[in-house]
Parts: structure tokens; sequence; C-alpha cells
């Protein structure tokens, strides 16, 4: 296998072209994300047709822009929550409290009672405590178990922090129903970017094993939340999102039958496509005189909008006006004064050979987990800017 990372050429359905054309016609000072907001439209629509009569909560937590939870509304989709700013947002976007689900499994008391006063039914526990706080501050609340699956395929796997243990799931639906909260149903995450369907077979095999077990007990469960895990594209091969969305709804239906409600929650296979950054080349150097690769640094790094290149999990495509040019292999590196702002080391990136500082760059498929993940000023460099086409 090759040693180094070319770059790759998305099909046009793929990205928003209409982005990197608006980057290439504008000048920028700093670092910014161009977003196209028609291309989330159509993202919607295409996952939307694949997953059938399963509904999209979108995770707002992937990119809370106003004009994306905005132009969701408009279509009709439901929210993923993670806090109770981000319960706000949507309602100030006139999402309707039906249609927010406060996701995450751990949540401060005084934000169970905003959302229970606010109308939001829908809440997500993977432990005792956390049933407590919702029996006292949302009385009669529906709720779901989140379960802790085994290590998945996906490029970015999600730790052991949420869900519990396959065994105990029972456990908290029983309490649950002593506390006088309606438990209805379970959910899981198969890990963000989980490139091909077929990759969900073992873990849904998992989760199939308790739905059925607790309805045998006696749990009318009705509620399947399938999480996110639909793929953006980032150099490697991935599933069409019509296709994936009805292969995952496949997959469901042979396991599980018919579940009255099935929850989708993409974050990032929603709006990662929709966006692209513009980035400045600050510095093209050599460690030594027998340094066999270049360093390029780069305006925009971790701490910046690309925390998502830790461990190198998300290979971000890099592209360059000197597009004819012969390219060689290269580290990228953020600009701040931290030894882990590197991006990109043990797989190095092909980039042209005379690449020079105040050269553009445009990283492709930016539009989920980088404004969210950009620092307000870490060594004083200026956060993410954001301008929506």
């Amino acid at each position: 296998m090759n040693a180094y990372v070319t770059e790759f050429s998305a099909p046009v359905a793929l990205r928003s072209n209409r982005a990197e054309a608006y980057i290439a016609h504008h000048q920028f000072d700093r670092p910014t994300l161009v977003l196209d907001i028609d291309a989330v439209e159509i993202q919607y629509h295409a996952l939307a047709a694949g997953l059938g009569s399963a509904r999209i909560h979108y995770a707002v937590k992937a990119n809370p822009q106003r004009e994306v939870i905005e132009r969701l509304v408009a279509l009709g989709s439901n929210f993923d929550a993670a806090s109770r700013a981000e319960i706000e947002l949507c309602l100030s976007q006139g999402a309707q409290p039906a249609h927010i689900s406060f996701g995450n499994t751990i949540k401060r008391a005084s934000d169970i009672a905003f959302a229970h006063q606010a109308g939001i039914t829908l809440f997500a526990a993977d432990a005792e405590e956390e049933l407590e706080k919702i029996a006292e501050h949302a009385p009669g609340a529906d709720i779901y178990i989140r379960v802790l699956v085994d290590a998945s395929q996906a490029d970015w796997p999600l730790s052991r922090k949420f869900g519990c243990a396959r065994d105990k799931a029972m456990n908290l639906m029983g309490l649950a129903v002593a506390l006088g909260l309606k438990p209805r149903g379970l959910s899981f995450h198969v890990g963000s970017q989980t490139r091909m369907a077929a990759m969900w077979g073992a873990t849904l095999d998992q989760i199939a094993e308790i739905w059925h077990a607790a309805h045998a007990a006696g749990f009318e469960l009705d509620l399947l939340n399938i999480g996110g895990g639909f793929p953006a594209f980032y150099g490697e091969a991935i599933d069409a999102p019509t296709a994936y969305a009805a292969s995952v709804m496949d997959q469901i239906k042979a396991r599980f039958g018919d579940v009255p409600h099935v929850m989708a929650e993409p974050g990032r296979g929603l709006v990662a496509e929709a966006g692209a950054i513009a980035a400045e080349v600050l510095l093209v150097s050599r460690k030594s005189r027998h340094d066999l690769h270049r360093w390029v640094y780069l305006d925009i790094g971790k701490f910046s909008g690309l925390a998502e290149t830790m461990d190198e999990a998300i290979r971000y495509q890099f592209v360059t006006d000197r597009k004819d040019a012969p390219t060689g292999p290269c580290i990228v590196a953020g600009p701040s004064c931290d030894s882990a702002d590197v991006l990109y080391e043990k797989k190095l990136v092909d980039l042209p050979q005379d690449l020079a500082a105040g050269d553009r760059v445009v990283i492709r498929n930016c539009g989920a987990y980088t404004t969210t993940y950009a620092s307000i000023g870490f060594n004083g460099f200026p956060p993410l800017d954001v301008v929506v086409i």
C-alpha cells in the first residue's frame, strides 16, 4: 500500500462545488468555513429517501449554525440535542418540543427541568442516577436506554463513555417503570464515520438480542434510536447516502421486525459534505538538510477546527491552486505553539513541491465538527469564521 495520501476527487454529488467555487472567487484573512445550505437540503432528502419511515433527528452538535437549523426545521426534521443551549437554539428557529429529544446521557438536573418545562418529553439515560434525576425533574417522561456496544469498524469509534452494558439495560428499564417513567426503547451508536452499511450488522445483532429479551420480559418497547454513523467522503469509498440508509433499514427490519418508531441521528453524514474551509499556508520548511519530508504549516490546526485529525482518524482532503505541479509527501501541522498541533505525520499528505507561504489551501468536506471544535482563541488565533451561501 502507498505510504502517502494522494488527493482524491470526490464525485460531484459528494461535495459542495458551490462552496469551493465561492472560495475560489473570494479572499479570506483568516480560516473560513464556507457552508452551502442547499447542499444540506439535498443530503437531507437523500438520507430521508433511504430511511423511509424512520425519522431524522439531526445531531445538532455536528454543526449548530443557525441557518442549518432553520433550513432543517423548514424541511420537517427532528433534532437530537445534547444541551440546554442546543434545545434553545432549535426552539428559537421554530422546532416544536415534540420534535426534539434530549439525547445526552449526562445532564444537569436544572437542564432536565428546563427541557421538561419547555415541553420536551423524550430523554436518554444509561445509569440509575440519571433516571432518578429525570423522574424528579421531568416526571412521567419517556426515556430510552443507551446501550454500550462492542468496538465497531468506524473511523471514529466511540468509547466506553456512553451507554450501559447489555446486562444492565433490563434493570434500568425496570427502575424507570418504578420511578414513574415510560421506557420506550433502546439507543446505541455504531461509531462515527462508519463507511459502509454492511459494517452495522454485528452491532445490530447485539441490540436485537436485548430488544427481544425486553419484549419477552413484558416491556412494550416501540422506539429504536439507531444514532449516527452515517458517513461523509474523506477519500475512501463510502456507500451513497440513499443506498446506505436503505441498507441499514433493511438490516433493522430483518432483526427487529416492524418497529413503530425508528430514530436516526445523522450529523456528519448530513452536513460534512456541504462545507469547505479556506486556509492558507504559513510556512513550508524542512527540519534539516537531510530531512526527506517537508513540513507544511497551515493557519488552521487541531485547536481551530480540525480536532478530528486526532490520531489521524479523519483524513481531510486538501486542494491547492497548483493543480498541475509535481507533488511530494508532507507532514501537515497547525499554527499554534502546542506540539500536539500536528495534523498528519503517520500517513503523509501529497502536496505540490513548489507550495509556499501565502498559498491558499481548500480543505474539503468540513461542514461537520469543525466550527464546534474550534477554540475561541487559543494562542490568540481567531476562531474559525463561517460564511453561509
